[in-house]
């Protein structure tokens, strides 16, 4: 099942991003302070948190959000999957759930941004998979040789 983030949430989500090699400190600290920021202040619209829930057990999430200064542009900043439940499927509900919740709302893109670095290669290789294409790419963004890609799927 997937399902809004509810507060019981936040300690397994930090629990699982913690466990994400991929993530370095400051990466897990956005990640967190993203959570805490929807928790805290449930009306805003630029935070969405879904977690996938199997049972009691909590196997991912992801956080999307409307583009400001857009009339339909979706941001899906984070997509996590527990890394015991990678490959089974989990990564791919999350993201046809964010793709519904952004028709729902007649969005028409979604944007997702990571890096070039070879430890990224099963994301992009993620985003592909499911359609996604590159529609920028940014060098030396991160770091000298860390490229920002970003990933684009038009919905409509």
């Amino acid at each position: 099942m997937i399902r809004k983030l509810q507060y019981k949430d936040r300690e397994k989500l930090i629990e699982i991003i913690n466990c994400i090699e991929n993530f370095n400190d400051e990466e897990k600290k956005v990640a967190i302070e993203l959570i805490d920021e929807a928790l805290s202040k449930p009306e805003q619209e630029y935070y969405n948190i879904f977690v996938y829930e199997n049972g009691n057990y909590i196997e991912g999430y992801y956080c999307i959000g409307k583009r400001a200064l857009t009339d339909g542009v979706y941001d899906l900043y984070w997509i996590v999957v527990d890394p015991k439940h990678q490959n089974k499927g989990v990564g791919k509900n999350l993201l046809n759930h964010a793709e519904g919740f952004v028709k729902e709302r007649q969005g028409r893109w979604i944007l997702a941004e990571t890096s070039s670095k070879e430890n990224y290669f099963a994301t992009r290789n993620f985003y592909m998979r499911n359609k996604y294409s590159i529609v920028a790419e940014i060098k030396d963004f991160y770091r000298i040789n860390d490229h920002l890609i970003i990933f684009g799927k038009y919905l409509k």
